[in-house]
């Protein structure tokens, strides 16, 4: 455990009061957590020493291996964003030689397969004319959700890879598709819990700045998450953009809601309709069988 209080560095946009506190001074709710995709994007693209250590424990990777790791679609933090044009996800070039997607997704589409599927592929899609396809740097989507994608298959972390349907042996290393789910910490195992990958997931999911602090002192990588959450949440244009994107989400959620209730209004509908006509042939039934009875 690191014993050592971390002394937070001063943000632009900061009051000078917020360059004195420690991790250990922080108190109270956290407004905006990394559940929050634009915070998930902003402290990565803040921090590369913790989007590095978010890589080691995703990929179980030693900090050795890690030579570098370049966000190639960084965006301007605090900037406007159009919710129609904005890429939610994080793409990274890893010592030049693989790429990962990094995606935080709170609400089930309904189109994660076909998503996820869509921007591994485009990842994968990288050669130039004239390259040979032996220079196909291979592609990694990582998605974090806040939902069980199979029902049947709860996991915490699970890994899909191309491979033979009968003899079940890997057709190719090259496209690998990942998914955190964030709503089933407890089915960790133990090789997660080795890697930390589900300190991780507590740290994103964490809704008061105790529960934060305890975290980061597991470790300097998570320590430094801390450190840049905390100054990013003092800053008023990334808090407008985390307020945005909560906002659009709860505009998807209210959506989701008008259309279950929709949905269910119209399958009382159909079921009431179902057991008129269920009434009806039983009416039938029985009328056919005082017939019959009465001409005996």
């Amino acid at each position: 455990m690191n014993q050592n209080k971390s002394v937070i560095t001063l943000p632009i946009s900061v009051s000078p009061e917020v360059s004195f506190l420690s991790i250990e001074d922080m108190k109270g709710s956290v407004r905006f957590n990394m559940t929050n995709d634009y915070m998930f994007r902003a402290v990565l693209q803040t921090n590369n020493k913790v989007l590095r250590g978010l890589i080691c424990s995703l990929l179980h990777f030693s900090e050795a291996e890690i030579l570098s790791a370049e966000i190639v679609n960084p965006i301007i933090l605090g900037e406007s964003i159009d919710n129609k044009e904005f890429q939610l996800d994080i793409h990274i070039c890893l010592n030049n030689s693989l790429f990962i997607n990094l995606e935080m997704q709170l609400i089930d589409k309904l189109n994660w397969q076909n998503r996820s599927i869509l921007y591994l592929c485009r990842s994968f899609d990288q050669l130039k004319h004239g390259q040979n396809y032996l220079e196909a740097k291979p592609a990694i989507h990582i998605g974090f959700l806040n939902y069980t994608l199979f029902e049947k298959f709860s996991e915490f972390y699970a890994t899909y890879k191309l491979i033979n349907v009968k003899k079940h042996y890997i057709y190719s290393d090259s496209l690998t598709l990942s998914v955190v789910n964030l709503s089933r910490i407890d089915l960790a195992t133990e090789e997660d819990k080795k890697y930390h990958l589900d300190s991780w997931a507590k740290l994103f999911k964490a809704n008061t700045w105790e529960e934060i602090a305890m975290l980061a002192s597991e470790n300097n990588y998570m320590n430094e998450a801390a450190q840049t959450m905390f100054q990013l949440s003092a800053d008023e244009q990334i808090r407008e953009r985390c307020l945005a994107r909560e906002e659009y989400y709860q505009e998807i959620r209210a959506y989701k809601k008008i259309i279950a209730k929709q949905k269910s209004k119209f399958e009382n509908i159909v079921a009431a309709k179902d057991a008129d006509i269920q009434s009806l042939k039983e009416e039938i039934r029985r009328l056919r069988t005082k017939l019959d009875n009465e001409f005996v």
